[in-house]
């Protein structure tokens, strides 16, 4: 499949009127490029495992829209491109759109999973070597422990901050007997790394039903026994269903990396799963967040036993007592 690619060179400050405007003669689906650096809250609710350093902002911004092509349905560009220029011809009567240059190309179907190979690359988590499947393991590391994963389209690598934070406080923590419950296990990194420490068992939840086959195909690459890794989608938090099947006072450790803004309803509820002396590790908390979150866990009557950081992002780590 190939598609007419129409770019427009403009500034950042009007980036979301020209979006709109060009809507309305069916040009939709922006892709944005720009070096506006993203804020704390952009970056909590992306939760991003791999994202590059960018150059400092320029106030310049490239708008590209795609236009499918077939030989039965080609693209008049000429009449796109004119269209185009007419819209932003009248946004410049009230506002400045920048230079205002519209470039064509063309394009075939993008292979965004596999674009992630020029960011990711194997890396150590302390003792833990993590690889993609595009990399031979070097000589000096075949005694060591691997963690096999490939980045997708949404879940985690182990590259993030908030997972790595997990990682350390799971390895203080997990026994050969250790019960684990991961909520918003995502590609099941965290329960398939302590299976791979020695954990007894580990039950995943989460709300997107694309979450089973990652964690299935996670647990293949790195031979894990299917019988050891538990998964069931649904709101632990709302749906009492999810709760029952979960299991009450069962587990010796519960880890959520999650955004500060769930941990909050869900600490309450997850006080129910926990054993006695069970251990509560959370993360995904902005630093500005980490209040929040320690309250919330004092207030379900947990005590807060650590926290430690890593970059901006927070894990706070507390016991049932």
């Amino acid at each position: 499949m190939k598609w007419k690619k129409f770019t427009i060179k403009t500034i950042t400050d009007a980036e979301d009127i020209i979006i709109s405007t060009l809507y309305d003669i069916g040009l939709e689906g922006a892709q944005i490029e720009d070096k506006i650096p993203l804020t704390p809250l952009e970056k909590e609710q992306m939760f991003v495992d791999i994202l590059p350093d960018g150059p400092e902002d320029d106030g310049i911004a490239y708008l590209s829209f795609f236009v499918e092509e077939s030989d039965e349905n080609p693209v008049d560009t000429d009449k796109v491109v004119a269209d185009i220029n007419n819209e932003l011809d009248d946004l410049r009567n009230f506002m400045d759109v920048g230079e205002g240059t519209v470039m064509v190309s063309e394009t075939e179907d993008i292979d965004w999973i596999n674009n992630w190979k020029q960011y990711f690359h194997q890396f150590y988590i302390d003792d833990l070597l993590v690889i993609p499947s595009w990399e031979e393991i070097k000589e000096e590391d075949k005694d060591k422990k691997v963690l096999h994963i490939d980045p997708g389209t949404a879940f985690g690598t182990g590259m993030h901050d908030t997972t790595q934070l997990c990682i350390r406080q799971l390895k203080k923590y997990i026994t050969p007997e250790t019960e684990l419950l991961d909520v918003g296990t995502g590609s099941g990194i965290l329960a398939i790394i302590s299976l791979m420490y020695g954990i007894k068992h580990a039950v995943g939840t989460d709300l997107d039903p694309c979450a089973v086959p990652a964690v299935q195909d996670n647990m293949a690459n790195n031979g894990i026994d299917p019988s050891g890794f538990d998964m069931m989608i649904g709101n632990i938090i709302t749906d009492k269903a999810v709760q029952d099947k979960v299991g009450y006072e069962k587990y010796d450790i519960v880890v959520a990396n999650i955004l500060a803004d769930v941990l909050v309803p869900l600490t309450p509820v997850i006080c129910n799963q926990l054993k006695k002396g069970g251990v509560y590790i959370t993360s995904g908390i902005i630093d500005d967040k980490e209040q929040t979150v320690v309250d919330a866990v004092k207030a379900a009557g947990l005590e807060v036993i650590e926290v430690t950081y890593q970059g901006e992002w927070v894990s706070v780590t507390a016991r049932k007592n």
